[in-house]
C-alpha cells in the first residue's frame, strides 16, 4: 500500500497524516508529490494557521520506499534530494511534527524542516543512510546542523546510528519526549492555543526571518523591515487591546496580505 496523506482541518489546524497501512507510511515519489500538494494548499489557505505533520498507526514514517518501481530513488535529470515541495520550512505557517513512532532515513528528515518536534519515548531516530551507500537528504545537512550543532550533526549523519526520542530532547532536536498516545494530543493542543493567540501576519514574517541563513547585521535589517510592516497595521492595536481586554485577540492581517 502506498503512502497517501490525509487532510483534516478543525479550529484553524490542519492535522496531515501519513497513511501507508502496515508498511510503516513508507515513503515514495508519489507520496512526495501528495505531501507538497497537501502542504501548498494548506499555505494558501489563510483559515489554516497551524500545520501538524504526523503519522498513521505506530510509526511516524519509517523512512523511503525502496522497493523496485517506487520512484524514490530513481537517478534520473529531475531528481531531487529535497522532494516536497513547498518543504515545511517554507510553510508560512507554524508546522509542528507530531512524531508518534519510529522515524528513520526521509521520516525524520522531512521533521528537521518543521519547526517544532514532539516525539514518542519509544520512537527509533535515525539519519541511516551512510549505512546503505548514500547520504542525508532533505536538507538535513543544514537543518541538524544548525538544530543541534555541527559534532552532533557529525554524529548523526556520519555514523548513521539510531538514537532515542531522549538522546534527541538533549541534543536540541526534539522539544518534548512524550508517550506514544500523549504526541498528536499535544501537539494538537499546542496547535491550537498558537492559532487562536498568534498574529498570522507576525509568526510568518518571524519564521521567513529564523529560517534564513542570514548575518546579524541582516538579521536586525529583516526584523526592522518586518517591525515596520505589522506596526503599520490595526493589528498592531489589537494584540495589546486583546490582552489588556483579556480576551482572543481578533486578527485581520493575513498571510496572504504579506508582501513576498
Amino acid at each position: 500500500m502506498a503512502t497517501s496523506v490525509r487532510t483534516s482541518t478543525e479550529d484553524g489546524v490542519a492535522v496531515l497524516t501519513l497513511d501507508g497501512g502496515d508498511d510503516l507510511n513508507l515513503f515514495s515519489g508519489a507520496t512526495a508529490v501528495e505531501l507538497g500538494d497537501a502542504l501548498a494548499e494548506v499555505a494558501a489557505d489563510d483559515d489554516v494557521r497551524v500545520v501538524v505533520l504526523t503519522g498513521a498507526g505506530r510509526a511516524f514514517c519509517a523512512g523511503a520506499d525502496l522497493a523496485a518501481g517506487s520512484g524514490t530513488f530513481d537517478a534520473h535529470d529531475a531528481f531531487s534530494a529535497s522532494p516536497v515541495t513547498p518543504a515545511p520550512m517554507e510553510v508560512p505557517k507554524l508546522v509542528v511534527a507530531a512524531i508518534n513512532g519510529h522515524a528513520i532515513g526521509i521520516g525524520l528528515t522531512l521533521a528537521l524542516q518543521c519547526d517544532l518536534r514532539f516525539v514518542a519515548e519509544g520512537a527509533k531516530l535515525a539519519v541511516p543512510q551512510v549505512r546503505r551507500g548514500m547520504l542525508g537528504d532533505a536538507g538535513s545537512h543544514y537543518t541538524l546542523r544548525h538544530l543541534a550543532g555541527t559534532a552532533v550533526a557529525a554524529e548523526v549523519m556520519l555514523t548513521g546510528r539510531s538514537f532515542t526520542a531522549t538522546e534527541a530532547v538533549g541534543w536540541g532536536i526534539a522539544s518534548r519526549a512524550l508517550p506514544a498516545e500523549e504526541v498528536l494530543p499535544v501537539a494538537i493542543e499546542v496547535a491550537r492555543d498558537v492559532a487562536l493567540n498568534v498574529s498570522p501576519a507576525s509568526l510568518a514574517l518571524s519564521k521567513r526571518i529564523l529560517w534564513s541563513d542570514l548575518s546579524q547585521a541582516e538579521t536586525e535589517a529583516r526584523e526592522t523591515a518586518a517591525h515596520r510592516l505589522l506596526m503599520a497595521h490595526p493589528d498592531a492595536a489589537e494584540g495589546p487591546a486583546a490582552w489588556r481586554e483579556r480576551r482572543a485577540p481578533r486578527w485581520t492581517y493575513r498571510v496572504s496580505d504579506l508582501p513576498d
